[in-house]
């Protein structure tokens, strides 16, 4: 994803970039497939984008703006009866903390910068968490799965949000 910072510090390209990266390249993807899927009877879109779209990370704003823009397209398309009644369902999923090498490299440059051991960094990223844990590829995985599937024909225009109970909202 866009690099996290200050947004004072962020340059028109940077916007672009991320606007490009995390809104616009989904959206002529979905575009370019979203007609043939409807004319079968059957689709399933799920775009990644983060639990930041749900609870904004302070320093995450070009993340946030491209992702959320991105969000609020899909609830617009979800909600289009050429889409929906065709069997077409157009969903997002919010990852949160997941062991994925970008979490990681993430946690190293946080141990780096507070002289914090790795091993510490990683264990209290955990314990922050509800689950006590981080979420699994596999978890992931098979929650995409699901979504393309027959069996979730019913679940259209939503964000599901996968991060272990840390968001703190009721909705």
């Amino acid at each position: 994803g866009p690099p996290p910072g200050d947004f004072r510090d962020w340059d028109r390209s940077q916007w672009l970039a991320a606007l490009e990266a995390n809104m616009l390249t989904p959206i002529e993807l979905i575009k370019s497939v979203i007609d043939g899927m409807a004319q079968r009877g059957f689709g399933r879109v799920v775009n990644i984008t983060s639990g930041a779209v749900k609870a904004p990370i302070a320093n995450l704003g070009l993340s946030n703006g491209a992702r959320s823009g991105l969000t609020g397209f899909v609830a617009g398309l979800a909600r289009q009866p050429q889409v929906a009644g065709r069997n077409v369902t157009v969903n997002n999923l919010l990852p949160g903390p997941f062991d994925t090498d970008r979490l990681r490299i993430t946690m190293k440059g946080q141990a780096e910068k507070t002289g914090v051991p790795m091993e510490e960094v990683v264990a209290a990223r955990r314990k922050a968490n509800p689950a006590q844990r981080l979420g699994t590829p596999e978890e992931f995985g098979a929650t995409c799965a699901f979504l393309c599937s027959v069996h979730a024909g019913y679940i259209n225009g939503q964000n599901v949000l996968m991060d272990g109970g840390a968001y703190p909202g009721t909705f």
